[in-house]
């Protein structure tokens, strides 16, 4: 493959197959990760400025806001280096250090929101200090990532489709939930030509997405203070929440066991499925999708001080973190 677009490079068809996490049933996941921007999330922002422009509100010279925890951020701040307009990305205090770095280094100024709202997040208060800026300069462009159609028709017309073409007779497919572009975008494509296949939405406990009680989270990526506009319930069968602190474990299980750093998002997909277990028939055929690796993760989730003051040592002495067998739903 020749392009001359960083954003172009884009690998849709890479699967690892995870034989050991249940037993009598196949395990894909679906690498996103390797591409240049490190995540799902390049496909995105690609949509989301192709959008703007086709609209007529981003043009030569445009500048673009967003509120991300880090993967999106990078992803726009790629594209719009590539195509020459300004980006800004508000985050919070749980973006970890190396994506800040990383939207630094590609050219887009960040701005740290770190007062929490209502919920106790910072989402919330990310998107007000967002709209303060609207406010005062309607020259910036806000894709809107959370409301905007061509978040989730990103993951219809890319993802999903590629996960058909790569993998056929799919009992269940397990999406995380952020903004729930990719979830939605999946979803909606499998109901159409895939109806048969079961669509497991999974999100962080703490999070409000699907109407859980908030509380603290402190891993980027699932997870929400508010409910995004993106959000439709009919495609889904079912949601899961995973603890934090079993999505840290399960990530470092991951690396220990197939050598694949990953990052909290997909411990908490794969968590969950691990959790699923005993509800899978034997020779079930499962999908799930890994939104990123785990290097800008390693001060953090891979970090034991950094886990130890969040969630305790009990994360880093499970025997079964290196030793005992995983067993279906245990």
């Amino acid at each position: 493959m020749i392009t001359d677009r960083a954003y172009d490079i884009v690998t849709d068809d890479i699967f690892l197959r995870l034989s050991d996490l249940v037993i009598d049933s196949e395990i894909f996941l679906k690498i996103e990760g390797l591409n240049p921007a490190g995540s799902v999330k390049l496909k995105t922002a690609v949509a989301l400025i192709e959008d703007a422009e086709r609209r007529g509100v981003l043009s030569d010279g445009g500048r673009v806001v967003e509120s991300s925890s880090g993967n999106l951020g990078i992803a726009l701040s790629m594209v719009c280096s590539i195509k020459g307009y300004s980006f800004t990305c508000v985050t919070d205090p749980n973006a970890s250090a190396r994506s800040v770095a990383t939207m630094r280094a590609l050219g887009a100024e960040v701005v740290v929101v770190a007062n929490r709202d209502s919920n106790g997040g910072f989402l919330g208060s990310r998107i007000a200090h967002l709209k303060a800026m609207l406010a005062l300069d309607h020259e910036l462009v806000w894709p809107n990532q959370y409301a905007n159609a061509a978040n989730p028709r990103a993951h219809w017309e890319r993802t999903a489709a590629s996960i058909l073409r790569s993998i056929e007779a799919i009992d269940y497919l397990f999406v995380g939930a952020g903004t729930t572009g990719t979830l939605m975008g999946c979803a909606a494509y499998f109901r159409q030509f895939s109806p048969k296949t079961r669509i497991i939405a999974v999100d962080t406990r703490g999070s409000v997405t699907f109407g859980y009680p908030a509380g603290p989270r402190h891993i980027p990526g699932l997870g929400t203070s508010r409910t995004p506009e993106l959000l439709r319930m009919d495609n889904l069968d079912e949601v899961l929440l995973v603890d934090e602190a079993e999505a840290v474990w399960t990530c470092r299980l991951l690396a220990r066991r197939h050598g694949l750093l990953v990052g909290g998002s997909t411990g908490s997909v794969l968590a969950a499925v691990r959790g699923y277990g005993g509800h899978l028939a034997p020779g079930s055929r499962v999908v799930a999708i890994a939104p990123d690796l785990g290097e800008r993760y390693l001060d953090t989730i891979y970090n034991d001080d950094w886990v130890t003051a969040r969630f305790g040592r009990d994360v880093l002495t499970r025997r079964d973190m290196v030793s005992a067998p995983l067993a279906a739903g245990s």
